[in-house]
């Protein structure tokens, strides 16, 4: 496992400029900002802030109903309210849980984000999140930096990225729950691979697929409350004798009400020969 050495931070830079600008750099679809104590997270047209989601109301109905359009615009059907809802909540969480992860997984910093530290505008790909707390290793040269505080291991800081992760979800996963038809270990079944399948795809575009896959299996190895489950990653072995790697994921996004043929390579549906066949072509 290799991590950059890190370069002194200076006083006025934020210790998580350069993993979100690097996070921008390889998903240009996804910019994220970082406001200072002296300003207020972006409101206007399109923002939705995080706390507003986990209130539910209007402002979550406002959300979701753009989840409504698009699935009619895409799919030529109307979805369940249920499914709607699911789809609006993986919009929001996997780009979310990036947040946390790629400081982590770039430069061992894991900023906290509570419920009222972000914001939204997904119609332009952006957040807004205000850090103001952070955990690092000792040799970290934001150590010292304010807002910083030091844990002793590497896996002392995984466990910080599990409970920044879960202090962030779970008021939004009771704001969403009302209308997912779905219990507490599903809603953190999606949270598990929210978390698993961001860092994979990033990893694969960061082009540290391996190390990525290897990160998020000891971030989430299993029985980490509240997650539903491990990373679940395996490997498959393709018609040419080449390693497939894939995992079975812990939620159910509910693709398959739409077009029940075609379900996600990672769904516990899909079978093994299919999988293959899938990632075969794509490689």
């Amino acid at each position: 496992m290799a991590v950059p050495t890190l370069a002194p931070v200076a006083p006025d830079v934020s210790p998580f400029r350069a993993a979100y600008a690097r996070l921008t750099d390889v998903f240009p679809t996804l910019d994220v900002t970082e406001t200072t104590a002296r300003e207020l997270l972006p409101e206007g047209p399109g923002w939705v802030r995080a706390t507003e989601l986990a209130r539910g109301g209007a402002a979550l109905d406002s959300f979701l109903a753009w989840d409504d359009e698009q699935i009619r615009h895409d799919y030529g059907k109307s979805a369940r309210p249920d499914v709607i809802a699911s789809f609006g909540l993986h919009r929001y969480a996997w780009p979310v849980c990036l947040l946390v992860t790629i400081p982590w997984f770039l430069h061992r910093r894991v900023p906290r984000v509570p419920v009222g530290a972000v914001a939204f505008q997904r119609t332009l790909g952006r957040l807004a999140v205000h850090v103001e707390e952070f955990t690092c290793l000792p040799d970290d040269p934001a150590a010292s930096a304010p807002g910083a505080r030091v844990v002793p291991d590497e896996a002392a800081l995984r466990a910080e990225v599990r409970e920044a992760v879960a202090e962030h979800l779970a008021p939004v996963l009771d704001g969403f729950r009302p209308r997912m038809r779905r219990g507490a270990r599903a809603l953190w079944g999606m949270a598990t691979d929210e978390i698993t399948e961001g860092l994979w795809y990033l990893g694969h575009l960061l082009g540290e697929e391996q190390r990525a896959m290897a990160e998020v299996q000891r971030l989430l190895p299993g029985a980490t409350t509240p997650f539903a489950q491990g990373a679940a990653f395996r490997e498959l072995t393709g018609h040419s004798g080449e390693s497939l790697p894939t995992r079975d994921r812990a939620s159910c996004c509910l693709f398959y009400t739409l077009r029940p043929e075609d379900t996600c390579v990672t769904c516990p549906r899909t079978c093994d020969a299919e999988r293959v066949d899938r990632l075969s072509a794509v490689r």
